[in-house]
């Protein structure tokens, strides 16, 4: 969920250190997908998101309040705001957590985080930046993981809910995507992390909004101390907690090095939910996740060769 700044110039133990937080932070996001997994066994998608994201736009605000920080966002950062808390926060979440309704969370994690080969795509035809023959070989590789894990040798697509489940992930990416490029071309007035309680907040509105009209009043829910536990995991912690790690940390270190950090979250949330949920891998997967992975590290090196 990260949306740093380009990166400045640190000292080498600064640079250490921060290598060490964003260690933790990736641990903390690919933990996040079971632990969402297990919470919406009590909890429905759409209220999860909303939980997730107004808990943690609560404690941003609090935190940014006790450093005297707390400020309206210019007008020249608007359409971040909107686009991140919009299109990656709301749509996002909102049709990943309906999609792991749908299908196990190695599959989730995965085609959610494919999002470097779509921003690849989307450059090429949203603004019409042909690609170099380095940046189209990772994506065919990738799409070439995406498909093998989407065709039958994987997916059972006679499932109830398989469609939607695919099909959402990859909406899902795309959306996030799309937010990646308008990051790479925005011009910040704010910093990203006086901006995140504000799009937090702007995701949480119609997230209670839809879930409301699509679920009904959430008196259904039993609460319990290990339900409370997985909502604190997911919210203060791996959502704002995180973001901060993001923001502090992620801008001494180089673009291509936090593109690098990111990409374990995907194998943290695999490997995971193979420990806590006991989801298991079939090698058509385990060969689809090489390739995916190969063509998410070769996007992201082309990109810093470009």
């Amino acid at each position: 969920m990260s949306c740093a700044a380009p990166a400045a110039t640190s000292h080498p133990c600064r640079i250490g250190n921060s290598r060490l937080w964003l260690s933790l932070m990736v641990l903390l996001w690919g933990f996040s997908w079971p632990a969402t997994q297990m919470a919406l066994t009590a909890v429905p998608p759409l209220w999860l998101a909303t939980f997730r994201f107004g808990s943690a736009a609560v404690c941003l605000f609090a935190f940014l309040a006790l450093r005297g920080g707390v400020t309206l966002p210019e007008r020249g950062d608007m359409p971040i705001v909107l686009s991140t808390g919009l299109l990656q926060m709301m749509t996002f979440t909102g049709l990943g957590m309906i999609a792991m309704t749908r299908t196990d969370t190695s599959h989730s994690v995965l085609l959610a985080y494919t999002t470097p080969l779509w921003t690849v795509a989307l450059a090429w035809l949203v603004f019409r930046a042909r690609p170099a023959r380095a940046q189209v070989a990772a994506l065919l590789t990738g799409l070439a993981g995406v498909a093998l894990i989407c065709s039958p040798l994987e997916t059972d697509w006679s499932a109830p809910g398989a469609f939607m489940g695919a099909g959402f992930l990859l909406i899902a990416a795309l959306a996030w995507s799309a937010v990646i490029l308008h990051v790479r071309f925005h011009r910040w007035v704010s910093s990203p992390l006086a901006l995140a309680p504000w799009q937090m907040l702007l995701a949480t509105v119609p997230l209670g909004g839809l879930a409301l009209a699509f679920e009904g009043l959430p008196h259904g829910i039993r609460w319990n101390l290990h339900l409370v536990e997985l909502l604190v995991f997911i919210g203060p912690v791996a959502t704002s907690a995180c973001f901060v790690i993001s923001a502090e940390h992620g801008r001494r270190i180089s673009t291509f090095a936090m593109s690098n950090f990111t990409l374990g979250v995907p194998l943290i949330g695999i490997a995971a939910s193979v420990v806590v949920l006991s989801n298991r891998l079939s090698p058509v997967f385990l060969a689809g996740l090489a390739l995916v992975l190969a063509g998410m590290v070769a996007a992201t090196s082309a990109q810093r060769n470009g």
